[in-house]
């Protein structure tokens, strides 16, 4: 049976329609007619591309692998002058400043690709988020508003994130011409998700070590701490990038096949004898 709103896919509801239809138009009440006939490509039109986003936000995440290094490189030095504290012979105060110099300049760029980073990101998040709406609905355990919101919730944003993640992902995935959804590993949603975590909290305290060192082993040690958290981050956008480019992916073949109606069943050939 064919889906009696668009009448181009298999029905998959109780009330005659396809999967598409009923998340892109809900029925009306009991009882109740449609005041029209329904188009059927209405509501495909709140589809649309993150491809775009995607690049950007890859580039940043790019950007801020750079910054990464680039502190590293500045830490590098940075803790070789720490280290020669406690050497008068080999001490140099205006190298040391300069060191210290160029480790304030990396950490402010590292700040700045962060946050346009993180601006980007949200929005190519939301634009994903809004997609699954019309994939499926109903395997979003949250309003689309959270796609934003959730990364602003003190402590809670270290895990609604993911869990709306894990919605967008499911929803994104092909499905079978029968309508079946099919499986899709979620391992670069959670190894991105994890080491983003781990990274960001060692990160936070790296910082608080750093901010209360003050002897020569200290300073040189807090800065080693710092550079540990830096290579986490550089790690972690990489699987950042394997995530939007995947996810991304995963929507435009969805995509695809949401706008490419199922073929109608032909005609019975001849009995065979």
């Amino acid at each position: 049976m064919l889906c009696t709103t668009c009448g181009t896919r298999p029905a998959a509801s109780a009330d005659g329609r396809c999967a598409v239809c009923t998340a892109v138009r809900p029925a009306p009440p009991h009882g109740l007619m449609a005041s029209g006939p329904t188009p059927p490509a209405e509501g495909f039109h709140l589809l649309r591309s993150p491809v775009g986003l995607a690049r950007a936000a890859v580039a940043l995440l790019g950007a801020v692998i750079v910054s990464d290094v680039l502190a590293l490189v500045a830490g590098l030095n940075l803790r070789g002058e720490y280290a020669g504290l406690g050497d008068t012979a080999v001490y140099d105060a205006g190298s040391a400043d300069r060191a210290e110099v160029l480790y304030g300049a990396a950490g402010t760029l590292q700040g700045f690709a962060l946050l346009a980073t993180a601006i980007v990101f949200v929005i190519w998040f939301r634009r994903v988020r809004l997609n699954a709406e019309v994939f499926d609905a109903a395997l979003q355990p949250m309003r689309p508003g959270w796609a934003i919101g959730a990364w602003f919730v003190p402590v809670a944003n270290l895990w609604l994130p993911r869990r709306i993640a894990a919605g967008i992902w499911t929803a994104s995935a092909q499905t079978h011409p029968d309508g079946s959804r099919r499986t899709v590993s979620n391992a670069p949603l959670n190894l991105w998700w994890t080491l983003w975590i781990v990274s960001t909290l060692f990160t936070w305290v790296a910082s608080k070590n750093y901010e209360q060192a003050e002897l020569s082993p200290g300073l040189a040690d807090s800065v080693a701490l710092i550079m540990a958290a830096d290579a986490l981050d550089i790690a972690a956008a990489a699987l950042a990038i394997v995530f939007v480019r995947k996810l991304t992916r995963m929507q435009g073949e969805r995509a695809a096949l949401v706008m490419k109606p199922f073929p109608a069943p032909g005609p019975a050939g001849p009995a065979s004898v």
